[in-house]
Formats: C-alpha cells, structure tokens, sequence
C-alpha cells in the first residue's frame, strides 16, 4: 500500500491544480480549452474535438478533491453542452465518444448520481457501437465508415474509450456492449502489442473479410518504434480492460507494457515523446505520456497481490514520475499559463502542439494527484 507520508508535497500540489482549475472557471464557462496551448496558453474553442471532456473531467476531479460545490454550476453547463452535442451529433465520428462520454456522463452519474447522465450515456455508446466491425472485431478509429482511406482503423488509444461500453453493459446488462469492447481489446492485444512489449500506433483490418493487415505508426517516431504516448495508453487500458472483464491476460500485457516503459524511461522519470530516444537525444520530451503513465501504473498495482513485489515497483515509480512532473514540469514558474504541465507533445510529426500544455496532461496529472491522496471511484 502506498505510505503518504512520504510525499508531504500533495497537498500544496493538490492546492497548486485546484487553484488553476479554479481561475479557469471562468474563462471556460461555456466553451473549453483545446487540445494543446499557444504559448502554454489554452485559448477557449467550442466544444467540438475529441479532447473536450477532459476540462469536465478535471471540474469532476476538482469538486471531489474539494468535497465542495464550488465547481456545480460550471459541471452543470458543461453536461448541458455534452447532451446537446450528443443529440445533434456534432464531431461525433470517431471512436473517442468513449473519452467524450466517460469524463462526462458516466462521470456525472458516479459522482453526482443523477440519472439522467446514464441515458446519456447509453446513448453515447450506442453511437459508438455503429463503429464496432463484427468481421474484423474492432472498433474502428476515426473518420466517416465509408471510406476506405479509414475503413479498418484501430487505434491503441481506443483502449480508453471501452469503458464506456463496458459501463452502459453493466447498466443494461446487454452484454453486446460489453462483448464488442472484449473483442476489440482482445484484437488491440494480439496485432498492436509486439513480441517485445512495444506497440503499434495503429493497425489496419480489412472490414469485408476480417484480415488483420498492417501496423503503422499516425504520431510516433517510425512504423517500428515505440510511440510514448501509446504505450501509455496501453499500460493505463489493458489494466481497466482487466478490472471490467477478469481476463489476467489483460493484466499481464499491461504489465509487460509497464516493464518496458519503466525500463525505457531517462534519468529524470519524464518520458520523450517516442519511447524510442532517451537522454542525449535532443528531442522533446512529453509530459503527458507520464501522467497517463502514473495513472495507469497506479491501477495496474491495484490488481496486484500485496505480495507481489511489481506492485511495489509500479507504485514507487508512479510516485517518482509525478514527483518529476511536480518539481519540473508544471507551470508553476509560468504565471501566465492557464495550463497545468509544460513540455507536452501532441503530434511531432506535424510540429502541432510541441512544447506546450496537452489538456489530458492535465486532466491525467489531477487524476494521478487525486489516486494518490484518496480512494476514488474512477470515471474509466
């Protein structure tokens, strides 16, 4: 079990990202921030991008660290502009409904019990259901269904939107829900994750057929490397996948994942944006890979025995990395910055959001803040 004594530091860290979110209320009443700031600023856009839940998900985050309502009337117009964008189904064909969905609606209900928010949710992931291929098994990517461009794409990301789908199963208790997130992480373990722990951005299914094609990378450095990013995702997924369904083949590829990440990380615990270059390397580093790292570490420890000495492992490293976030990484010298952690990397390949503050950096940087100081019921 964690000891919290030894980081004195959470609290003043907890009051740091609380104070941000705070300031934030009320630039972001309406619309959010978007995926990646200029100049470590978040300038408001609409909520249209699949990024847009994670300010709601930290307002969530915010009223449970505080056990207050200060945060109310901002989650109240916020869930309001979900269900609206729902109903009229704005930007909504990709597979991050389950992202959108989760740090809203499901959201909403664990936290504020309102009914309401599961119809939404059931909703959201029927949506998300039209893109589940029951030839290839897997839920396809982004785009418009018809076109053979896209047709065929999965994502590792696309580990994070099953809980979604698992959660309206339980809901229900239809079990296609849960049947069609099982089968797409089954086909994200088999073709994604490599013989060495690695993993594949992207790969592509023929939807006629079924035939498992290729891998390829959409934001990491080669086909062959090993984007950061997406491996976090799959140490962070592979692990909720375990706890929604009990299959241990799950925890063990989460693991594995786990295993190589640690053992690919620099001196100072803070990932480069490709798994691929460490210290030395001159490339920028990406400070969002190690949130969603800490947290998907801490709820990979979880399902460990207390006896088995990687849960110690994880949750030490976990502990280090947000350490190395907290003392480096985070906008405290940048008062200018509406943002919580600086030096994140959204797409080197295009130079789109390098050096700058991601919106789930942040949002996973609360969530880490929040596992390590209390129990929480995750929203995943």
């Amino acid at each position: 079990m964690i000891d919290k004594k030894h980081f004195a530091w959470l609290d003043s860290e907890v009051e740091f990202v609380l104070s941000k979110i705070r300031e934030n209320q009320a630039v972001f009443k309406t619309d959010v921030p978007p995926a990646a700031s200029q100049n470590l600023v978040y300038i408001p856009e609409g909520n249209t991008d699949w990024t847009a839940s994670f300010w709601l998900g930290m307002l969530f985050l915010a009223k449970e660290l505080t056990n207050s309502n200060e945060f109310d009337e901002s989650i109240n117009i916020q869930m309001e502009s979900f269900r609206y964008r729902l109903a009229q189904k704005i930007e909504l064909e990709t597979h991050d409904i389950g992202f959108l969905y989760s740090l809203s609606a499901v959201a909403d209900y664990k936290v504020n019990q309102h009914e309401e928010s599961v119809k939404t949710a059931i909703t959201a992931a029927d949506l998300l259901m039209e893109r589940y291929s029951p030839k290839a098994n897997i839920i396809q990517a982004w785009g418009n269904l018809s076109d053979p461009n896209e047709s065929g794409r999965m994502i590792i990301d696309c580990l994070m939107n099953l809980p979604l789908l698992y959660f309206v199963a339980n809901q229900t208790g239809d079990s296609t829900y849960r049947e069609a997130a099982y089968h797409h992480a089954k086909q994200t373990q088999k073709y994604i994750v490599r013989d060495n722990a690695t993993t594949y951005h992207t790969y592509f299914f023929n939807t006629e057929t079924g035939e498992a094609l290729t891998g390829k990378t959409a934001q990491g450095y080669s086909d062959e490397s090993c984007w950061a990013r997406g491996q976090a995702w799959g140490v962070y997924g592979f692990a909720l996948s375990y706890f929604h369904t009990g299959d241990k083949t799950f925890l063990a590829t989460s693991k594995q994942l786990a295993d190589y990440f640690i053992n690919h990380l620099p001196a100072d615990r803070v990932a480069y944006w490709d798994l691929y270059f460490n210290d030395g390397s001159d490339e920028e580093r990406d400070s969002s890979s190690a949130a969603i790292l800490v947290c998907g570490l801490l709820e990979l420890a979880k399902h460990l025995p207390l006896s088995d000495p990687d849960r110690m492992t994880y949750e030490q490293v976990a502990i280090e990395v947000t350490e190395a976030l907290k003392d480096k990484y985070t906008t405290k010298n940048h008062p200018e910055s509406n943002g919580l952690l600086i030096e994140g990397v959204y797409d080197k390949n295009t130079n789109s959001g390098v050096n700058e503050c991601m919106i789930w950096g942040d949002y996973y940087y609360v969530e880490a803040l929040i596992r390590l100081k209390q129990a929480w019921n995750l929203y995943w």
